[in-house]
């Protein structure tokens, strides 16, 4: 024992030895670390702040886009993803499961509610993963949808909280609004970025940026109750306001629907805009699209209102005419050769519509009947090539209008050969925006002054409601004076209301005033030259009203509708045009002109009474006289003596000597019966509507008991018949030059 006692004090020493140093070491590193505050050269609050500080996000909004009078156009809102958990792991209580149990139950509860069919979901929820996802079917769940697949209390169906971008309007200026596609992060963030229209334009300006919350929590991850937070707040996008009003743009997509219906177009393109400002009310066209589901966007992807520039046709001589009379070159009165034109003895010649044309007329007849002769005529000869092109210049059609909209294209006006400067124009050969034939029509109705166009109002802050930037009307220039703006008009109105020379008579409205030009232009085949079909071509109509101080301009065009012939191109274009021009007025409370009530006169006994003073004073009374013989005594007269009629309403009178018969196109049934009974004629008539035939010619004689015949026709029928004589006709729209250079 004494032997190895020795041995036992050595050991004991050397342990004391080494845990002393051990303590002193400890107690050196605790006051070296209590001193300096660092380890391993790293400060220990940072390493402890990095364990203890968590990181949030705080989601941003995209600003909201409005109409002019704060109606929603696109939003974002809230959607949600459905999931499915898969994996067993996921439930700790049987009685209380996490996961899906029952795929097959599951599936058929599920394919009530989705767009999908039972098969689909099944195979979805017996995949060997963690958690699955049901592709877009699960996909921008509504909050409604939500509460009833809640409601199933389905084990192991859970949902993910989404936003999307909501346009709660469908197809309504899809173009000019464009849609915002979702671009996902790999960090599993998301932004949506502008793709086309207003939403690209102005993406920086809807774009939000996000917050963060920075907050110290315990190792569990909890937020420590006195722990400091530090907060950076979410910037929302900037809401914009365009100039599109809601309703109009809805009677415009309304009547454009109906058009694509009945005559299936090849593209409808239309444009309302108020003269005064430029502001754009409406736009849309056909093809469009969905701009949430984006279908119908492969037909087509460009806003042809902006980025399509194609020969306008007859529209052009608005512009032709306007810069005429502002040069004091135009004469409505001086009289010219219709039918066809030669620029130079070399060119091969221009003709009108009418190849043959109406003989010698005057100008405004030539604008009336909307001769080419007449505006090639009216551009070489009275103002002069030189003097026309400047007038391209002024009216901005060699340059973009600069409207908030991506991709605008120019005008491509052909100008270096005699002939192209000629067809330039009558609006063949050059070609030009729908825009800028909004921007240069704002200078005739705006009495001179020509105005920009604008599809935003204003640009706000979703965040405080302070403006950020407000929009005003800008003049472009002034390419004509008032007066020169109110000749145009007026001569305008008249291609509207002239029943026998005027091309636009299927564009008059009733209690308005509506001036304007109409279009029928040939579409360059790629093949060379022009299509030739009785349907290939761009029918449109560019009006204003009310004439004398217009409130709203309207271009519409239609292009390839399923007709017959080409005569009857003005329908589908006046279907569009007529509603949407007359229900926007209305809306926008612009009274009727003020019309004289139809007076009424009790007729008085006129037999006895010499033939021409009774004509003299019928007339004097707003009526309609017929005269039946040649007799200068008045021998009898439909409606009797006593009848009140109505202001415009046929009087028939009947005098002495052989009795002939009138030209009563366009008659009533009851009309043709008063001188089928004045002349003791019998009636055989056929159809309805009003006469387009009758079995004696005018100017021969009426025998009482023999036959008067006649055939009555609707308006559609009336329409049909003139195509089907228009067919017989070699007449062309629009002259084909093939000699025409050409890009």
């Amino acid at each position: 024992m004494n032997k190895k006692q020795p041995y036992m004090n050595v050991g004991a020493a050397g342990l004391f030895a080494l845990f002393g140093l051990l303590f002193f070491i400890l107690l050196f590193r605790y006051f070296s670390i209590q001193i300096t505050g660092e380890v391993g050269s790293q400060p220990l609050a940072a390493k402890a702040q990095q364990k203890y500080s968590r990181t949030g996000s705080l989601e941003s909004v995209r600003g909201v886009i409005y109409d002019q009078k704060g109606e929603v156009i696109a939003e974002d809102t809230t959607s949600y993803t459905l999931i499915a958990i898969l994996d067993k792991k996921m439930t700790t209580n049987p009685k209380n499961p996490n996961h899906v149990t029952d795929p097959q139950k599951t599936a058929n509860e599920l394919a009530k509610i989705l767009n999908m069919k039972e098969s689909e979901i099944y195979s979805i929820l017996t995949k060997d993963q963690f958690q699955v996802e049901f592709g877009k079917a699960g996909r921008d769940i509504s909050h409604q949808t939500k509460k009833e697949i809640e409601a199933l209390k389905l084990p192991g169906i859970t949902f993910k909280r989404d936003s999307k971008r909501f346009y709660p309007n469908g197809i309504f200026a899809s173009h000019l609004v464009g849609y915002a596609d979702r671009i996902d992060e790999p960090d599993g963030t998301y932004n949506y970025v502008g793709k086309m229209g207003i939403e690209k334009t102005l993406d920086k300006e809807l774009t939000g940026k996000d917050g963060k919350i920075n907050y110290e929590s315990d190792l569990w991850g909890y937020l420590l109750p006195n722990g400091e937070q530090k907060v950076t707040p979410a910037q929302n996008g900037n809401d914009v306001y365009l100039t599109i009003d809601k309703k109009i743009q809805t009677f415009l997509e309304d009547a454009m629907n109906k058009v694509v219906d009945e005559y299936k177009p090849a593209k409808i393109i239309a444009i309302v805009a108020d003269p005064k400002t430029g502001n754009i009310l409406a736009m849309g066209q056909r093809p469009s699209f969905h701009p949430k589901t984006k279908e119908g966007i492969d037909k087509s992807w460009h806003n042809e209102a902006i980025e399509n520039s194609f020969e306008p046709g007859s529209t052009m001589k608005i512009f032709t005419l306007a810069a005429a009379i502002e040069e004091k070159k135009f004469n409505p009165n001086d009289l010219f050769q219709s039918g066809s034109y030669k620029v130079t003895p070399k060119d091969k010649p221009i003709h009108d519509h009418k190849r043959s044309g109406w003989g010698t007329i005057s100008y405004l007849e030539g604008v009336q009947r909307s001769s080419n002769v007449a505006f090639a005529k009216i551009a070489n000869e009275l103002l002069g090539f030189d003097k026309f092109r400047e007038y391209l210049t002024k009216f901005g059609f060699d340059s973009p209008t600069g409207i908030d909209l991506p991709a605008e294209t120019s005008g491509k006006i052909q100008f270096n050969w005699p002939v192209e400067k000629a067809t330039t124009a009558y609006g063949q050969g050059t070609a030009i925006t729908p825009i800028q034939q909004i921007q240069a029509m704002t200078a005739i109705a705006n009495n001179g002054k020509m105005m920009k166009p604008q599809v935003i109002d204003k640009i706000v802050s979703h965040d405080t409601g302070e403006v950020i930037r407000d929009v005003t009307p800008e003049v472009v220039s002034t390419p004509i004076s008032a007066e020169t703006a109110k000749e145009v008009r007026d001569i305008l109105e008249t291609v509207v209301t002239n029943k026998e020379k005027g091309t636009g008579t299927r564009y008059q409205i009733d209690g308005y005033s509506v001036a304007g030009k109409t279009g029928t232009a040939s579409i360059p085949d790629p093949k060379g030259g022009y299509l030739t079909g009785q349907k290939d071509y761009i029918f449109s109509f560019l009006g204003m009203a009310p004439k004398d101080d217009p409130k709203l301009i309207v271009y519409v065009a239609v292009q390839q509708p399923e007709i017959d012939h080409y005569s009857m191109g003005s329908i589908p274009v006046s279907l569009v045009f007529n509603p949407v021009m007359k229900n926007s007025l209305q809306y926008l409370n612009i009274q009727p002109s003020q019309q004289e009530k139809a007076s009424t006169t009790k007729l008085a006994a006129l037999v006895g009474q010499g033939v021409s003073k009774t004509v003299k004073q019928l007339e004097e009374s707003g009526l309609d006289v017929v005269v039946l013989g040649k007799g200068e005594k008045v021998t009898g007269q439909l409606p009797a003596p006593g009848t009140n009629v109505l202001e415009g309403e046929k009087i028939i009178i009947q005098s002495g000597g052989k009795l002939t018969a009138p030209d009563m196109t366009g008659w009533s049934l009851r009309d043709v019966m008063k001188v089928a009974k004045v002349s003791g004629m019998k009636l055989n008539s056929t159809g309805s509507g009003y006469v387009v035939k009758q079995n004696i010619k005018e100017g021969a004689a009426l025998k009482k008991g023999d036959f008067l015949i006649v055939d009555f026709k609707t308006t559609e029928e009336k329409l049909e018949l003139e195509a089907k004589e228009a067919e017989e006709n070699t007449e062309a729209p629009e002259e084909e030059l093939e000699n025409l250079p050409r890009e």
